[in-house]
C-alpha cells in the first residue's frame, strides 16, 4: 500500500511541477507577442516531453542525486516513508505557489524536502553534499543567468544595429472619442464626440518588430524561428533535468523501472502544465520585464544553454531560477524590470526551502506513526 501512495505523491510532484514550470520556457514567446498563449502551451509542452523521454539517456547521474543516497542515510533513503514524505512536502510547496501565480523552483522544494525528511528521521546529513551538489548550483545558476543576459544582449543589440537592421513603427488609425462642452455654455453636461485620430506608435503602444534583411532573409521572420527554437531549447531542457529528479521518487517501488518512471513522470508533467499553468504564465509573460522579440530571445537562449549544461554534468540547477534570472538581466539592462514583481519572487524562493523541509518533515512524522 505504502507504494502506491509514494507513486501517488510522486505524480502530485510531477502535476505540480508541470503546472509551475511548463510555461516557463515559452513565456518570452508569450510576453513578447511573438505568439498565442495556446501556442506557446502546445510548442512547451511537446518539447517538454521530448525532454523527459531523452532523460533516460543524458541524465542518469540526476537520479541518483535526487534518491536521497549520500546526504542522507542510506538506511533512511531507502525507506518507503522517506520517498513519500519528499514528494508530499516537495508537492505541496509547488501547488501552494503555483495556485499564488508564483514561479518557484520544483529542484529547491525537492531540496527542502530531502533536508527536512532526513533531519525528521534523525539522520546525519552531508553538509559537503549539500552544499556542493545541491545548493551551490541553485545560487550560482540565476547569478550567472542574471549576468549572462546583461552582456550577450548589449552584444547582440550592436550587431543588429551593425547590420542596419531597425525596428518597425507602426501607425494606428481609428476612432477616438473626446469630450467636448454642449453648445450651450451655460450647460454643464458634456457631450461625446467621434473623431478620426492617427497615431505614431512606438515600443510602448505598438508590438515591436525588425525590418531589414540579412543576406536577403527577413530579420523579424529569422528572429522569430530563433526565437520559437530557443524556447524550445529551454523547454527541452526542462523536461531534461527536472523529470529524472521526481523520477527518482518512484524507484523505492520495486515494480517500476527507470524508463517506465521517466516516461509515466513525463506524461503527468504535460498533463499538469495543459491543464494548470495559466497563472505562472501571466507573471512570467507580463509581470517580470516588458520585452521585444530580440529580448526574449536572447533570455531563452541563455537560459536554454545553462540548464542543458548543468544536466549533462548531473548539476541540479534550477529552470525557474535560470529562466527566471535571464529576464531579470534583461530588464536591468533595458531599465523595464517590475520591482515589485521581482522582489515578491525573491522572497518566494527564499521561503520554498525550509516551507518545503517543514511540510516534508512533519508528513515524515505522521508516515512514522502509521
Amino acid at each position: 500500500m505504502i507504494f502506491f501512495a509514494i507513486i501517488f505523491a510522486g505524480l502530485c510532484v510531477a502535476y505540480a511541477n508541470g503546472a509551475n514550470d511548463n510555461f516557463k520556457g515559452v513565456a518570452t514567446l508569450f510576453g513578447s507577442g511573438t505568439t498565442s498563449f495556446r501556442t506557446a502551451l502546445i510548442w512547451a509542452t511537446g518539447t517538454t516531453f521530448l525532454g523527459s523521454l531523452t532523460a533516460y539517456l543524458l541524465a542518469g547521474n540526476l537520479i541518483q542525486s535526487f534518491s536521497g543516497k549520500g546526504l542522507v542515510d542510506d538506511t533512511i533513503a531507502t525507506q518507503p516513508a522517506f520517498a513519500a514524505a519528499v514528494a508530499l512536502g516537495a508537492g505541496l510547496t509547488v501547488l501552494l505557489a503555483t495556485w499564488g501565480g508564483m514561479p518557484i523552483s520544483t529542484t529547491h522544494s525537492l531540496v527542502g524536502a530531502l533536508l527536512g525528511t532526513g533531519l525528521f528521521a534523525g539522520s546525519a546529513l552531508d553538509m559537503g553534499i549539500l552544499g556542493s551538489k545541491f545548493l551551490l548550483p541553485l545560487i550560482l545558476s540565476p547569478i550567472l543567468a542574471i549576468a549572462a543576459a546583461s552582456v550577450i544582449y548589449p552584444v547582440f543589440r550592436w550587431s543588429r544595429l551593425r547590420l542596419g537592421i531597425g525596428r518597425e513603427h507602426c501607425l494606428c488609425i481609428g476612432n477616438a472619442t473626446v469630450e467636448v462642452l454642449a453648445d450651450n455654455h451655460h450647460a454643464v453636461a458634456l457631450q461625446r464626440a467621434e473623431k478620426l485620430s492617427a497615431t505614431l506608435g512606438n515600443t510602448v503602444t505598438c508590438q515591436s518588430r525588425y525590418q531589414g534583411a540579412v543576406m536577403g532573409i527577413s530579420a523579424a521572420e529569422t528572429l522569430d524561428r530563433l526565437h520559437f527554437l530557443s524556447a524550445g531549447m529551454v523547454s527541452f531542457a526542462r523536461g531534461l533535468n527536472d523529470t529524472p529528479k521526481i523520477a527518482a521518487m518512484l524507484l523505492v517501488a520495486p515494480f517500476l523501472g527507470v524508463s517506465a518512471s521517466l516516461v509515466l513522470v513525463g506524461t503527468v508533467i504535460a498533463i499538469g502544465g495543459l491543464l494548470s499553468a495559466r497563472r505562472v504564465a501571466e507573471t512570467m509573460s507580463h509581470k517580470i520585464t516588458s520585452m521585444n522579440h530580440g529580448q526574449g530571445f536572447t533570455a531563452n537562449l541563455v537560459a536554454g544553454a545553462i540548464v542543458i549544461g548543468a544536466s549533462r554534468y548531473g548539476l541540479p540547477v534550477s529552470t525557474t531560477h535560470v529562466s527566471c534570472g535571464s529576464l531579470f538581466g534583461i530588464g536591468a539592462t533595458t531599465g523595464q524590470a517590475q520591482k515589485t514583481t521581482i522582489l515578491k519572487i525573491l522572497l518566494a524562493w527564499f521561503v520554498t526551502l525550509p516551507a518545503a523541509a517543514l511540510l516534508a518533515g512533519v508528513s515524515y512524522w505522521f508516515l512514522a506513526q502509521l
